[in-house]
């Protein structure tokens, strides 16, 4: 079989004609179980993308998976890994099956892949999370470690110092002969954890196709990355969209794709092609990177408990009950800002929005003058800061 190519076919054929112990890594992102067609359309609804989810029973879906991932086995060198993409409708079983194809003792990592998400959530927990199971063909499997940031909280002494453990086995920072503190190595970082927070893919992302279950390239990246060396490498076999294929050919990898869907192959080989991708601001930046609101306003809206809203330059916030069967909307006047222009901008910005009444904290005591009847006939309600009403009382002339 040739490398760099997207084959059409079910993968339990297509991979018999994969020579023995000759790919890197294997990811593979499976039907899920979860008992139904999965459908989405394009962003212009041009065209429908669908694949089947449906099983007689439990055992046969993995019996489906079990001889496939027998052949995987076989195709992998020694130095190779397995990611097999799954949640929590049959992750379990999935473990145990993995266990019995590779042995207990090749299990490397769980890695859960956390997103937010928005959702009407039924009884019960929102999902917000996917499982990744990472097995190796044996001991002698590629692995480079990758490094995050430290954590804002961490203490530079950690950073800079050695630490032993004393007699108590308890972990202390060492120190010489002398009872000087000894310095540590060299710190690149905090190793990557097996918990990866990589935004799912929103609806206006870029590299978005309309494919269900479309996962973003930069996660096929950590992973590809992680156990692989250029020129190595990388099947999908349920490659759908390509997403693998894509992050692969990007990172100088090679690679081999198996669908059953005509469709999906040839999207496959149209995004290769493309080769688009969704840079998270997110990632790039560091979540603190969307906290724009100053103290003094996140102050006043925790006061008032309401959800906070970073990226709106008119709303702050919302409360978290609506009044009237509509939400409420929050906008914090701003130091030097009058109160004119205050009213102006929370108006502006819950025009069109659907939102009902509006609440505007004024903090300063700029004269303006203000249409009051106005002011109600659009549901503005306007209430002083606890800390301006302090300043008027003990500012205000006496009369």
């Amino acid at each position: 079989m040739q490398i760099n190519n997207v084959y059409l076919g079910d993968c339990l054929i297509k991979l018999k004609k994969v020579e023995d112990k000759s790919i890197d890594l294997i990811y593979l992102d499976p039907p899920f179980f979860t008992g139904k067609a999965q459908i989405q359309k394009t962003r212009d609804n041009s065209k429908e993308y669908l694949f089947d989810d449906k099983w007689e029973d439990l055992d046969q879906y993995l019996n489906f998976l079990k001889t496939r991932i027998i052949e995987c086995k076989r195709t992998l060198k020694d130095t190779g890994s397995i990611f097999l993409h799954c949640d929590k409708n049959a992750s379990h079983y999935i473990r145990v099956l993995l266990d019995e194809v590779f042995g207990p003792e090749n299990f490397v990592n769980e890695i859960i892949w956390t997103y937010k998400r928005w959702s009407n959530a039924k009884k019960g927990l929102l999902n917000a999370h996917q499982n990744i199971f990472f097995y190796s063909k044996t001991k002698k499997y590629q692995f480079f470690t990758q490094f995050t940031d430290y954590s804002p909280t961490t203490n530079i002494d950690q950073i800079l110092q050695a630490r032993e453990r004393n007699e108590h086995n308890k972990t202390v920072y060492k120190k010489d002969a002398n009872g000087e503190v000894v310095t540590g190595k060299e710190k690149v970082g905090v190793p990557l954890s097996d918990v990866w927070d990589i935004p799912y893919l929103n609806p206006k992302a870029e590299e978005r196709v309309g494919y269900p279950t479309q996962k973003p390239v930069i996660l096929l990246e950590r992973i590809i990355t992680l156990v692989t060396n250029e020129g190595d490498v990388v099947l999908d076999p349920f490659c759908g969209s390509g997403t693998t294929l894509v992050a692969a050919s990007i990172n100088k990898r090679q690679y081999i794709g198996i669908d059953i869907s005509e469709e999906a192959t040839q999207l496959s080989k149209k995004r290769i092609k493309e080769a688009k991708i969704t840079k998270s601001h997110r990632l790039e930046k560091g979540l603190d990177s969307y906290l724009n609101k100053e103290d003094y306003v996140r102050e006043i809206l925790s006061q008032l408990d309401a959800v906070i809203v970073e990226r709106n330059k008119g709303i702050d916030g919302f409360l978290k009950k609506h009044i009237d069967g509509k939400p409420v909307a929050i906008y914090v006047q701003r130091k030097n800002q009058s109160l004119a222009d205050a009213i102006t901008l929370i108006r502006k910005a819950t025009h069109s929005k659907g939102v009902g009444k509006k609440i505007l904290i004024r903090t300063n005591d700029v004269a303006v003058l203000f249409d009051e009847d106005t002011s109600d006939k659009d549901d503005l309600l306007i209430i002083e800061s606890l800390d301006f009403q302090v300043f008027e009382k003990f500012t205000r002339p006496l009369v």
